[in-house]
């Protein structure tokens, strides 16, 4: 682990680049009615993708140790912003997990999405108690593998 290091870079108006230590690029924009373009995503949302990003890793981790068979997962997030004082952050937020595999056991999934929160996810770990966070998740069972569809062709 160790010390992270980016960098960000103004580039007119409200746009901003960013790099990650790798090299990795991010453009971030303001809205047009705050003087952006809405050329890139607003920083404050990259903080709902971070949160989305680190928990799905853990999850598709805890399930591949437990041999569930994962086909896919996405993770929709709704957050709601306090607007009566600065700043003005996210004071709920809430995570969806569409579960997607063959099998899947329902309990499996819970408790993955748990172990994220409650232990290993960073991001998580940088809310302070002040915004709510909750989680649900769906499942969508897919086909056994080599199972042809109708039609012919996988």
């Amino acid at each position: 682990m160790g010390t992270d290091r980016v960098t960000v870079r103004w580039n007119g108006k409200r746009q901003l680049t960013g790099w990650d230590s790798a090299g990795h690029g991010t453009v971030m924009d303001a809205r047009p009615e705050y003087k952006g373009e809405g050329s890139g995503t607003r920083p404050l949302e990259l903080f709902l993708e971070a949160l989305a990003g680190c928990t799905a890793m853990d999850v598709v981790s805890i399930l591949e140790k437990k041999r569930q068979d994962l086909r896919g997962l996405e993770v929709s997030v709704v957050a709601e912003q306090r607007e009566d004082e600065f700043p003005k952050i996210y004071t709920k937020i809430s995570l969806v997990f569409t579960v997607t595999g063959f099998g899947l056991d329902s309990s499996a999934v819970k408790r993955a999405i748990e172990l994220s929160e409650e232990k290993y996810c960073t991001v998580r770990g940088m809310i302070g108690p002040q915004v709510s966070v909750s989680s649900d998740f769906v499942i969508v069972e897919a086909r056994p593998s080599g199972t042809p569809l109708i039609g012919g062709g996988e």
